[in-house]
């Protein structure tokens, strides 16, 4: 219908607002000079830019309590509405449409009651055409109905909160995801009842049947597998541990899309999967390698969960790699607590294990010691002597064979078949017993024996150099002791041939050997040791929070620190691409920093910190990828030793950066905005890791700087004097 336009009272007010605030030059004649002074587009920029609201891409929503504090353009619109009505009927929600220049009335009479109110009636008002649409929603068997309730009004209206922590709960849910589904009451209660909750007194809880069963979520398995445009992380992990050489079988159970079986059989590398949704009908079969990738924390069943990694670990020949995701944030974050485990948004069930208990769990199943590739990520091995070196030669740094010196005319002549003599210490620290050294027959007919055939190579090399090879060994063989300690101790028979031949060799025996690394374990116990242990470190950046060294540096350590960390990795593994690695010596904690540019930028930012609490062996991840304002590195040379490839060009940038008294402060100076106003303050920019003036800095200001410069560079000349 269509109604006559007049100006009422509550709309001339808002006139005289607009004209006091300089909306309008002169006072409108009417209501449609009202309107053509506010054109739709004009209405839609304001609606876009309203704080206030629900937005949505064809419309805005305000409660009508809310209305007064909208923007004024918006306010005098919707009184222009309003004044084509004689009643409101009960309106709760006023609506903007953003498409045409019309506006409706909703009338959601259990707003306050209920937390999803359905819809009983609206007055649309079609302000080109100036007519009136009123339409009743009551006796509809499926009306709209609300959600996000808190959206609509401001933040002291009665119950906001519980609007809030309502809106909070069904995210979790993953409730509100299927937007298309929800905005009817049988959509709703679809979602509800697929989910296994219903809403109390805005709360979301559980749902029981007749017989006060809980009632399960709706959960499918499938949609937790995930499309890849590599190989996955636990596949990934493996491949650079060198468990899955060309000559090797793959096999993925529970391979989803069979991404990781395809890239693998890329390499050249027998391979196939199975899977229960995608890949039914391949055949289950038996491989060198058999990955369960991030299987057994998608399935609700306990004992099916069981039966899985069970299953897996007979199809193993040698090397079983179980991955799993693991609680390295809120667990609350957008999931819903069921059983052992959440249900996700995706209806996909996750349990999500504690650090310790996936180790503990796959250890229980298979009666196992399961080894740790990275977070969430565990070889278990067929072979248990194989195993043992695979978790030594964690510990084991690369040494190259010491370069010769003299010229020997018996080393020369012989030079060929002591190669593999010389290769043997560098990676043992000892001469080989036995049958150790394939090459043994030649060597011994030549020499008569290994010690004779290696005096000739110390007469060409430094004995000095063989020496620190012999001492790395023994360390890196106390540090897998010492971390051995935490797991089930291996009698000496146990031991692996070879690892036995190293402990005599080092210690003269296995007593002596646990004694040592018991004495070092406890040392790592001490706090205090190990803050001086850090302040004395020729490597490394020291500070009042610890000491921070790269990762390319870490095997050259103190052995205290390197078992320091190795009590973090022990169980969840070390982070994988790990710039930096800080040792806390205020309390007892490891964090793997990530710093993606650390060769190129001058001062990278730092992007994310994995932080380990040694004590509850708890893991706290911050990811700075956003963050306004993230930390950033300074002096990059100390983090690295003097062989690094480009520890000159770090040290040539500091010196610089040094003289021209940017890095004075170094507390100062740790954020990316104090850094960037620190280098404004000094009229300096960076190109590359070399300092420039700015070019458009003022020459007054390059004078102050300049002087101050000067006057620092004196001070510090007349402090060396006096000390």
């Amino acid at each position: 219908m269509t109604v006559n336009a007049t100006l009422p009272d509550y709309l001339d007010s808002l006139i005289s607002l607009a004209l006091d605030a300089g909306l309008f030059d002169t006072r409108p004649e009417s209501l449609e000079d009202i309107l053509d002074r506010l054109p739709h587009d004009r209405i839609v920029a304001c609606c876009n830019d309203s704080p206030l609201g629900k937005h949505l891409p064809a419309a805005l929503y305000v409660h009508w309590c809310a209305v007064e504090n909208l923007s004024l353009p918006l306010r005098l619109y919707e009184a222009c509405a309003r004044s084509l009505l004689d009643d409101l009927d009960g309106a709760t929600l006023v609506k903007f449409s953003l498409e045409h220049p019309k506006l409706s009335y909703l009338a959601y009479p259990e707003f306050d009651s209920e937390p999803h109110p359905v819809l009983h009636s609206s007055i649309r008002v079609n302000l080109h055409h100036r007519s009136v649409d009123r339409r009743t929603y009551q006796i509809t068997e499926n009306p709209p109905v609300l959600h996000r309730k808190e959206t609509f009004v401001t933040p002291d209206y009665p119950g906001y909160e519980d609007f809030v922590r309502l809106t909070k709960q069904e995210e979790r849910f993953g409730l509100l995801d299927k937007r298309r589904h929800i905005g009817t009451l049988a959509g709703w209660e679809k979602c509800l009842q697929e989910a296994g909750v219903e809403i109390r007194d805005y709360t979301v809880v559980r749902r029981h049947d007749s017989e006060g069963n809980l009632v399960k979520p709706k959960i499918d398995r499938h949609r937790a597998a995930i499309v890849r445009h590599d190989l996955s992380r636990p596949v990934k992990l493996a491949l650079q541990a060198g468990l899955l050489p060309p000559e090797k079988s793959f096999f993925d159970y529970g391979c989803g899309y069979g991404g990781d079986v395809d890239r693998i059989a890329q390499q050249e590398i027998v391979s196939h999967g199975w899977d229960p949704y995608y890949a039914p009908d391949n055949p289950i079969e038996a491989a060198d390698v058999v990955n369960l990738g991030y299987v057994i924390n998608v399935i609700e069943e306990p004992a099916e969960r069981r039966e899985a990694l069970v299953k897996a670990w007979e199809l193993t020949r040698e090397v079983l790699v179980v991955s799993a995701q693991v609680a390295i944030r809120d667990r609350d974050a957008g999931q819903l607590a069921y059983g052992d485990g959440v249900v996700t948004r995706r209806r996909t069930f996750q349990k999500y294990y504690e650090q310790e208990e996936l180790k503990v769990y796959i250890d229980s199943v298979l009666g196992v010691d399961s080894i740790p590739l990275g977070l969430g990520v565990y070889a278990v091995f067929r072979d248990i002597d194989r195993g043992e070196q695979f978790r030594l030669s964690r510990f084991r740094s690369r040494s190259t064979t010491p370069r010769i010196r003299v010229s020997v005319k018996q080393f020369e002549e012989h030079r060929e078949i002591l190669e593999p003599l010389m290769q043997f210490y560098s990676d043992r620290g000892r001469l080989p017993r036995g049958d150790e050294l394939h090459e043994q027959t030649e060597i011994l007919e030549v020499f008569g024996s290994f010690r004779r055939a290696f005096r000739v190579v110390l007469w060409a090399t430094d004995e000095s150099d063989w020496y620190d090879i012999a001492e790395r060994r023994r360390q890196e063989l106390l540090i897998y002791l010492a971390l051995t300690k935490f797991r089930h101790l291996p009698r000496f028979g146990q031991l692996d041939r070879t690892l036995q031949y190293d402990i005599r060799a080092f210690f003269g025996s296995y007593k002596q050997a646990l004694a040592a690394a018991d004495l070092m374990l406890f040392s790592v116990g001490d706090l205090s040791r190990l803050s001086t242990l850090c302040n004395n470190s020729p490597i490394g950046q020291r500070s009042r929070r610890g000491l921070v060294v790269h990762i390319s540096a870490f095997e050259d350590l103190d052995p205290l620190l390197r078992i320091y960390e190795g009590c973090a990795s022990r169980t969840i593994g070390r982070m994988e691409d790990t710039t930096l690695i800080q040792f806390h010596t205020q309390r007892p904690k490891i964090s793997y920093l990530f710093c993606p540019d650390f060769d190129e930028d001058p001062h990278p930012i730092v992007r994310r910190i994995v932080q380990i609490d040694l004590q509850e062996l708890d893991v706290t991840y911050y990811d700075y990828t956003y963050y306004k304002n993230p930390f950033v590195l300074h002096k990059k040379e100390q983090f690295v030793t003097p062989n690094y490839p480009l520890y000159d060009k770090f040290k040539r940038l500091t010196r610089q950066e040094e003289k021209w008294g940017l890095l004075d402060d170094l507390e100062k100076i740790r954020r990316q905005k104090q850094w960037i106003e620190c280098l404004n303050d000094n009229c300096a920019e960076l190109q590359g890791h070399r300092v420039y003036w700015q070019k458009d800095a003022d020459p007054y200001r390059k004078k102050l700087v300049v002087s101050r410069r000067r006057r620092s560079a004196e001070r510090s000349h007349r402090d060396r004097n006096i000390i």
